[in-house]
């Protein structure tokens, strides 16, 4: 085996090797923020993907899906989506109109921190 074909094998196994840990970090990741959010008790207004109700209700709050989408690669969307969670969201905003019920989200600085909160917003982010 030559010095080259040898370097390139190493190469592919470290580039899968880091291709793993990024995976599984990621997986810890996302269940890190999973486990946040059930703590804080987000998951009985959210879901992660947009379910429809029973009788064409509205769910309280919108997917967390469509929070990424809605604010996926804005300036700022991560501290503004904290701030939401820390402190509350406004009952007249409309644009979640027809994916949620318009309830204002109440502040929730009691049940989280605003560390955890980050946390969990980045996740919220990365969803597609």
């Amino acid at each position: 085996m030559t010095h080259h074909t040898s370097f390139l094998r190493w190469a592919a196994l470290a580039l899968a090797v880091a291709a793993s840990a990024a995976h599984a970090q990621s997986a810890s990741v996302e269940e890190s923020a999973k486990k946040t959010a059930a703590g804080a008790g987000c998951f009985a207004c959210h879901t992660i993907s947009h379910q429809d109700l029973k009788g064409g209700q509205l769910p309280i709050g919108p997917a967390w899906q469509d929070v990424a989408a809605q604010y996926r690669g804005k300036p700022g969307a991560a501290d503004f989506l904290t701030r939401v969670v820390l402190e509350g969201s406004n009952p007249y905003s409309s644009h979640w109109k027809n994916k949620a019920a318009g309830i204002a989200m109440p502040p929730n600085a009691v049940a989280i921190t605003e560390s955890d909160t980050r946390q969990v917003v980045y996740w919220i982010l990365s969803l597609k």
